[in-house]
């Protein structure tokens, strides 16, 4: 892949290919030259959009190659799109119909045809997780097939070549970089976050919207373990199953059922990720730190009562017919109730407590894994300080903001990309009608 994006050509080497007639020029009669600062899943979409629209376009990427939280993402397969979006399920301190508007900017269903027959990376359906992935299951798939439709469309990528200031200047825009400085009509800021800053996410783009005036949402590690010190489950480390959990503090409540999985440093898996911002939020603002309980299995109170009232045998037995056996040794444990007991002599008060730990189990959790792992960023630049339909900014005309930077996540299972490709598109194709 770097050979081959590398190996791009450069701006006065396809010059005459950009008025021809695959790319007419902008709007208003003129082809504006627009920069896109970041090559990640936003930045390669806005740069593709901007491209097909008509500016001439390049990317100001820092890293070698782009497109590294693409590779990684999904465990090497990227979770490309759900199969169906849920606006209702992000998390935004800006208000809600923003984060719909945004969301919905280029549906679900263009986003798919685009893979499938732009970008040659048909989508295949996870029926049980309702996830759709490369059919081929190679997250490289998906970044190679973008950086081959930005290069067949024109676009010029510079690689190591990291941007340390963004200004106006008389109408235009200078970009300072490594090679010296880069003009732009427009500029579409698509840096990222600081989530797994060993992929080049160091935070940059959100200096520069501080610098320029932006109102920025405090921002903090989103879809993230969660960790305990001491790490008292360290003995379940490997024990995975699919949980209901409940996060709950002060100010908000999520929940989530999926995949959960014990640590050696705590607690990690799709649930967990799902509703860690509200511990994380919680410890940020200094509150009481948030509740999360988990249900071990999908029976409630009165079904595991039943099981355990009619089984044989010992009561870890019982429990361990629905849960992983070390866990089963541990929730009866955590119910003080001694390991040679039968369901046959179990007391009401053990009986209480064991219905308690299966059914509603308080987690205990000190702290989580931060941006070194997290998937996303939480907070971020304001949605209302961008125009919804261009996501221009309404305080530095002439720059467009779009992914990660903006204040919005979704859950796990593709959601995030969603968001990446509809805000990539719309802020690509905003930043080329002049």
């Amino acid at each position: 892949m770097r050979a081959r994006l590398m190996s791009l050509p450069r701006y006065d080497e396809c010059r005459d290919r950009r008025d021809g007639n695959h790319h007419p020029r902008g709007s208003c009669g003129v082809t504006p030259h627009v920069v896109v600062v970041g090559a990640g899943a936003a930045g390669f979409m806005a740069a593709i959009a901007a491209r097909e629209a008509g500016a001439r376009v390049t990317v100001l990427e820092s890293t070698a190659d782009g497109g590294r939280k693409i590779l990684i993402s999904g465990g090497g397969r990227c979770n490309v799109l759900p199969a169906a979006a849920a606006p209702e399920r992000f998390v935004s301190d800006s208000p809600r119909t923003l984060v719909r508007a945004l969301l919905g900017g280029w549906p679900l269903r263009e986003q798919t045809r685009f893979f499938a027959h732009e970008a040659g990376v048909p989508l295949a359906l996870e029926a049980e997780s309702g996830k759709l992935f490369p059919a081929s299951n190679r997250a490289k798939d998906v970044r190679d097939g973008l950086a081959a439709v930005a290069a067949a469309r024109g676009v010029v990528f510079h690689f190591r070549s990291p941007v340390s200031a963004i200004r106006p200047a008389d109408g235009s825009w200078l970009l300072d970089t490594p090679g010296g400085p880069v003009t732009a009509d427009r500029v579409v800021l698509a840096t990222g976050g600081l989530s797994v800053p060993a992929t080049g996410s160091d935070g940059a783009g959100l200096g520069f919207a501080r610098v320029l005036g932006h109102v920025v949402h405090p921002t903090y590690a989103a879809l993230t373990p969660l960790r305990a010190v001491p790490a008292v489950h360290v003995g379940l480390a490997g024990v995975s199953l699919d949980v209901a959990i409940e996060a709950v503090s002060t100010r908000e409540r999520a929940t989530a059922h999926g995949g959960f999985l014990f640590t050696h440093r705590g607690y990690s898996g799709p649930s967990v990720l799902d509703v860690s911002h509200v511990a994380v939020r919680s410890q940020w603002a200094g509150a009481a730190p948030a509740s999360v309980r988990v249900a071990w299995t999908d029976l409630d109170r009165a079904a595991w009562t039943r099981h355990v009232s009619g089984a044989r045998g010992l009561v870890v037995t019982a429990v361990a017919a629905y849960v992983p056996q070390r866990l089963a040794e541990a929730l009866v444990h955590a119910a003080q109730i001694p390991p040679s007991r039968t369901c046959a002599q179990i007391r009401r008060e053990e009986r209480e407590r064991l219905l308690g730990c299966l059914t509603s189990f308080p987690l205990p959790w000190t702290g989580d894994e931060g941006y070194r792992t997290a998937e996303v960023t939480g907070g971020g630049v304001a949605l209302d300080e961008v125009h919804r339909t261009t996501l221009e900014s309404k305080r530095a005309p002439g720059l467009h903001l779009c992914g990660e930077l903006l204040d919005a996540f979704g859950p796990i299972g593709g959601h995030n990309f969603n968001w990446a490709w509809s805000t990539g598109w719309m802020a690509g194709l905003g930043a080329a009608r002049i």
